[in-house]
């Protein structure tokens, strides 16, 4: 827990940089490409031989990946909210945001039993792909101005 803090935080300030260097809704679609990914290596990791080297390397992998995509979607709410309204409309959008995954977590152990780790974190990275699209699409009609 301790490496891993630091990897989230490497993550966030990467995130950050690349959003401001490269546009949020590039960054916001490269983070959830990443953090789906990250899922495949959870995946690999639990069909493959113990070893504690690639276990650190994709929690590292994981953790960075969830401060880059952590960072690039706080940008993305932030730039969502009214001046007037920021903290309250920051409050309900990441509350919204949070909802459906905390409720779903819960059964993710249930999950596991039926489905086994490997397969129960390809179902996680294919969850991803909807939300590519969906970043795409929003990106097409974004009302936030990137450069």
């Amino acid at each position: 827990k301790f490496f891993g803090v630091f990897a989230t935080i490497f993550g966030g300030f990467v995130g950050g940089y690349c959003s401001y260097k490269f546009g949020t809704m590039k960054c916001l679609f490269f983070g959830a490409l990443i953090a789906a990914l990250s899922n495949l290596l959870f995946a690999w990791l639990a069909v493959s031989p113990i070893s504690i080297n690639f276990l650190i390397a994709v929690i590292t992998a994981d953790n960075i990946s969830s401060g880059f995509a952590g960072a690039a979607f706080v940008i993305y709410l932030s730039g969502l909210t009214s001046i007037k309204f920021t903290a309250t409309q920051y409050a309900l959008f990441s509350s919204i945001m949070l909802f459906l995954p905390k409720l779903i977590a819960g059964y993710s152990g249930a999950w596991v039993d039926v489905m086994g780790y490997s397969n129960y974190f390809i179902l996680t990275a294919l969850l991803g792909v909807p939300v590519l699209f969906l970043i795409y699409w929003i990106g097409i009609t974004a009302p936030i101005k990137d450069k």
